[in-house]
């Protein structure tokens, strides 16, 4: 009978829905901001933001969040899990109300980074938490609805953000964060019991520092090239300093007694295949999520709250089958399930590179419900597999990488795809801005937006530069939705290669003694 106990908490599941609400706030910040990109970048109602600012808003909160999830992750388990996840609400919720009255887009990127360090405290804790509170046997479910909460979010935050941004201000859209926190807060203080981990160990500053310096330089040179040229040495020096740091970062990890990221656990295809497709997936999927913003309210003319209720299918399709993965993976094997959600948003994608400035909506709706189901199929066997690698006092560090690799990846896709993006309108509207006048040519010349911009103040001219901007975005789609769609491509090749089968769900507490390579980590 031993051996059928449940070693679960007995409150685990109300835990878990104080968990979902915690993790909605991060989510949903990120939504809500995506519908809200064409307000931030118009100047009378907005903070005139730029394309590169515009991605610096997304990429200054990614880039610090994944930073700190290494460091982040490891403290909570040292420190105290349910401490952390408070610390990081409260924390998020300042940062909100900075972000609402910001007066500059230099502003708002900053407010963001300090959101990053508050979502970097809450992320990682959630999955610990499930991790330390569930039998083995229901972790799986447990992890299904928590990524189907990820459904959740992107389903409330576009249409919240779009009825905030047509009834109120652009500020409206981070405030709305404040309540949600509030209710964490106390509910994570009634319910959630404190985990930690008995034998912590150092916090490596050396290597958060190099971590958080690689990946910022990085991202730079890739923003910066994408919206001046890459033809400029900022942008390649940026770049080769940012991949010369990470490679010291991983040098260092290698020879430090206490890493923040043990990289010996990537010889573990259980644990390194789920996380590299973890990163391909979000690579491609974030960068499409951008520009498909762009593509609805600007090229099809829909408000902010047309474009929330159009991505419904995405959002309504994960929420309905991530938390039915589980069983999914009991009956096929997490690499089947992986793979055919794999399938379905390469098809996904790749049908965004054929879609025009007057395709039927239906048709966009399809693909954005396709590319729903695919990922919710994805996900939590991706997950589980790298969360059952690791005995349950080790939870953050799986946690962290998951994590880390899924916001770094989704920030660099937004860099890659958005810089293929302006790279590739930029060549295309080109022809079309001869004889405008300077200052209209060089905003149109910059983004969709900015001809948008440029054609209020031209009179009869205004038709025939949207009608130039819009064919030069949807070429520019066209390229970078072939892009994203050939790098999750590379993800079913991982897939079909490495990722376990039917013995991902193997116990947890099996795992050291069966990966060598995991034994220092237990």
């Amino acid at each position: 009978m031993e051996l059928h106990e449940n070693t679960g908490h007995p409150r685990r599941w109300a835990i878990l829905g104080v968990l979902v609400i915690s993790l909605l706030v991060v989510v949903l910040d990120n939504t809500i901001l995506n519908v809200a990109l064409r307000t931030l970048a118009d100047p009378v109602h907005g903070l005139g933001a730029s394309q590169g600012e515009l991605e610096w808003s997304i990429n200054s909160y990614t880039l610090v969040f994944a930073g700190l999830l290494f460091t982040f992750g490891v403290l909570g388990d040292r420190a105290g899990r349910k401490r952390f996840l408070m610390i990081g609400l409260a924390l998020f919720g300042l940062a909100s109300l900075l972000s609402a009255y910001a007066d500059s887009p230099a502003q708002l990127i900053a407010a963001r980074a300090l959101m990053g360090v508050g979502g970097a405290a809450i992320m990682p804790v959630t999955l610990s938490i499930i991790s330390n509170v569930f039998d083995p046997r229901e972790r799986g479910r447990a992890i299904g609805v928590w990524a189907g909460a990820v459904g959740l979010a992107v389903a409330i935050g576009p249409i919240l953000g779009g009825t905030l941004l047509e009834h109120f201000w652009w500020g409206s859209v981070f405030l709305i964060n404040v309540p949600v926190v509030v209710a964490g807060v106390v509910l994570v203080a009634l319910l959630v019991p404190e985990s930690r981990d008995p034998r912590p160990g150092r916090v490596d500053l050396l290597g958060v520092l190099l971590s958080v310096v690689g990946l910022v330089a990085l991202s730079y040179g890739i923003i910066d090239g994408g919206e001046h040229g890459f033809d400029r040495p900022v942008a390649w020096g940026s770049i080769l300093v940012g991949l010369a740091v990470l490679a010291w970062f991983v040098r260092h990890e290698l020879r430090s007694e206490h890493p923040s990221l043990d990289v010996r656990l990537f010889k573990v295809p259980r644990f390194a295949a789920p996380v590299a497709i973890v990163g391909l997936v979000f690579f491609a999927a974030m960068g499409v999520m951008f520009f498909s913003s762009f593509y609805l309210q600007l090229v099809r003319d829909y408000s902010p709250l047309q474009t929330g209720l159009l991505f419904l299918p995405f959002a309504g399709a994960q929420l309905i089958f991530a938390p039915r993965s589980a069983a999914m993976v009991r009956r096929y094997g997490g690499r089947a399930v992986a793979a055919v959600g794999l399938g379905l948003t390469v098809v996904a994608l790749a049908a965004f590179a054929f879609i025009g400035a007057s395709t039927p909506i239906w048709i966009v709706l399809l693909v954005f419900f396709i590319q729903g189901v695919g990922m919710a199929n994805i996900m939590p066997p991706a997950t589980e597999s790298i969360m059952s690698a690791l005995p349950r006092e080790k939870a953050g560090v799986g946690s962290a990488v998951s994590n880390t690799v899924r916001q770094v990846a989704g920030a660099l896709g937004v860099a890659v795809l958005g810089s293929v993006l302006s790279a590739v309108y930029r060549s295309d509207v080109g022809d079309a801005l001869t004889g405008l006048p300077a200052q209209a040519r060089d905003a149109a010349n910059e983004s969709i937006s900015g001809a948008y911009a440029a054609a209020g103040n031209l009179g009869p001219g205004a038709p025939t530069l949207i009608s130039a901007a819009n064919d030069a975005f949807v070429t520019a789609m066209h390229w970078a939705a072939a892009l994203s769609a050939i790098v999750a491509a590379l993800g079913m090749l991982v897939v079909l290669r490495w990722m376990p089968g039917r013995d991902a769900l193997a116990p947890a507490s099996a795992a050291p003694a069966a990966e060598p390579e995991l034994a220092g980590t237990a």
